[in-house]
C-alpha cells in the first residue's frame, strides 16, 4: 500500500512532510526487502535455500516492534512482585490536542512529568497510601481510527515502600488510588507545566493555531481545559502477574496500527478493522483515501530520540535493581537477578520461526551475504520477493538514532 501511494502522499503533503516522518515512510517500504541486503540461508536438513532480508528495525515499524516487545517482556519478568497490579490511564483534554500536535517533544515530556508526579506525590500521602511506589509508563497517541489522542498507560504494583524502607505497604484490595484526586492533581500539573512552557517560549504554533502564539490565545484556550473534567481511567486489578506480561507484550511496543488490522487496498481506499464499542468486542471496518490513511499514521511518528517506555519512582533506572531487592526480602521471596539494561536484540524467546517449506525443520545455515539493491531510492517501486527467517534476527543490529524506547 505505502509504494503504490507513496509518491501521491508526498505530492499532496507537500512541505507538510517533515524529514522524520519522511524517513519513516522510506525506511517501512524498504523493510525485508532486497533494498537493506540480506543473505542466503540453506536448510541444514534437506538444503533448500531461501533469501533472507534485512528489516528496517524502525521503532514506528509493526513487524520490527513485534520482534523487540518479545524480547522486551522478557526481561521485564524479573522486575515481577507477587502483589496486585493496575493499570491507570492519563489522558489529555481534546482541546489542547492542536498544541500537543504541533509541540509533541514538549507536551509529550509535559504528559509524562504530570503523570508520574500525580501517582508519586498521592501514593505517598499518608491519607492514601503513604508509601514509595513505583511503575511503568508508556505513551500512545492513537485512537482506534488513527486520530490523534495522547495518553499515558501506566502498570503500577498495589503497595511500595514505607517512608523508612523498612516494610512494604499494600494498598486495599481491589483499589489503588482515588481517580478523583489522581484527575484534579493532573490537571493542576499539566496545566501549570504547559502554561510556564508556553511563557518560556518553548511552544511553536503555525498554520491554524498561530493564534496561539499570543498569551491571551493560549490563556484562553488553559483556561477551557481547565473547566474541563479531565479523564484519569483505573480499571480493575490484572489477574495476577502472568496478566501483567501479557498486558505488557500487547501494548508496550504498538505502534498506531497492526497489519492484522488491515482489511484491503481497494480503488486507492484503504480500510481496516477497529472496536465498535468499548466492551462490546465487536468490530467495524472503516475505510479511508490511502493518502488519508498515510497521513494519520504518520501522524504518530514520534521526535526523534523521544523515549515513550519509562519507569519511575522504586522502578527508576538508576536505583530499580537495589529497590526490587529490598522489595523482595520485605515479601519474604527468594532473591532474583534483576537486569538493569535491556537489549531488545537479546532474547531467544523474541526470534520468529521459519520453518523449511520442503522439510519443515527450523535450523538454516548462512550460504551467501546479498548486498543491498542498487534500485533503493525510488518510492512506489514494486518489492522483490522476500522471505522473512529467524536467521536475520542474529545479524548485528543498526542502531538508529531514536531506536531506544526504555528509560
Amino acid at each position: 500500500m505505502m509504494r503504490a501511494h507513496a509518491d501521491e502522499f508526498i505530492t499532496s503533503e507537500g512541505a507538510r512532510l517533515t524529514p522524520a516522518r519522511r524517513r519513516v515512510l522510506k525506511d517501512l517500504m524498504r523493510c525485508r526487502t532486497a533494498e537493506l541486503g540480506g543473505h542466503v540461508e540453506r536448510c541444514v536438513s534437506c538444503g533448500e535455500t531461501r533469501n533472507a532480508y534485512n528489516s528496517c528495525r524502525n521503532r514506528h515499524c509493526p513487524k520490527c516492534q513485534a520482534t523487540r516487545a518479545a524480547a522486551w517482556v522478557d526481561a521485564r519478568e524479573a522486575d515481577l512482585l507477587p502483589v496486585q497490579y493496575f493499570h491507570v490511564v492519563f489522558t489529555m483534554p481534546e482541546e489542547l490536542a492542536a498544541v500537543a500536535l504541533q509541540n509533541k517533544k514538549e507536551v509529550y515530556e509535559i504528559l509524562f512529568r504530570a503523570a508520574s508526579e500525580t501517582l508519586l506525590e498521592i501514593a505517598k500521602d499518608p491519607k492514601h497510601l503513604g508509601a514509595k511506589v513505583g511503575f511503568l509508563a508508556v505513551l500512545h497517541t492513537w485512537t482506534q481510527e488513527l486520530r490523534h489522542h495522547p495518553h499515558v498507560h501506566c502498570v503500577v504494583p498495589g503497595g511500595g515502600l514505607s517512608p523508612e524502607g523498612d516494610r512494604w505497604i499494600a494498598c486495599r484490595p481491589g483499589f489503588f488510588l482515588p481517580v478523583r484526586v489522581l484527575s484534579a492533581m493532573f490537571r493542576g500539573k499539566f496545566l501549570a507545566l504547559l502554561d510556564s512552557a508556553h511563557r518560556r517560549g518553548l511552544l511553536r504554533f503555525q498554520g491554524s493555531a498561530e493564534e496561539l502564539r499570543r498569551p491571551a490565545a493560549f490563556a484562553s484556550v488553559i483556561a477551557e481545559a481547565r473547566g474541563k473534567k479531565w479523564v484519569v481511567y483505573a480499571k480493575r486489578p490484572f489477574a495476577g502477574p502472568a496478566a501483567v506480561l501479557k498486558y505488557l507484550a500487547r501494548y508496550t511496543h504498538r505502534v498506531a496500527i497492526s497489519n492484522q488490522r488491515l482489511v484491503s487496498l481497494r480503488d486507492g481506499q484503504v480500510s481496516f478493522r477497529c472496536r465498535a464499542r468499548k466492551g462490546t468486542g465487536r468490530k467495524r471496518t472503516v475505510t479511508l483515501p490511502a493518502c488519508e490513511f498515510l497521513r494519520r499514521f504518520l501522524r504518530h511518528v514520534l521526535p526523534s530520540g523521544f523515549v515513550r517506555i519509562r519507569h519511575f519512582g522504586l522502578l527508576a533506572n538508576r536505583t530499580r535493581r537495589a529497590n526490587l531487592v529490598r522489595c523482595r526480602a520485605l515479601l519474604s521471596l527468594e532473591p532474583v537477578d534483576v537486569e538493569t539494561s535491556v537489549d531488545a536484540t537479546s532474547s531467544k524467546a523474541a526470534l520468529p520461526v521459519a520453518k523449511c517449506p520442503r522439510c519443515g525443520e527450523t535450523e538454516w545455515g548462512l550460504l551467501e551475504m546479498l548486498s543491498r539493491s542498487a534500485a533503493s531510492s525510488g518510492f512506489g517501486k514494486e518489492p522483490p520477493d522476500m522471505i522473512e527467517s529467524h536467521a536475520m534476527a542474529r545479524a548485528p543490529p543498526r542502531r538508529s538514532r531514536g531506536s531506544n524506547d526504555d528509560r
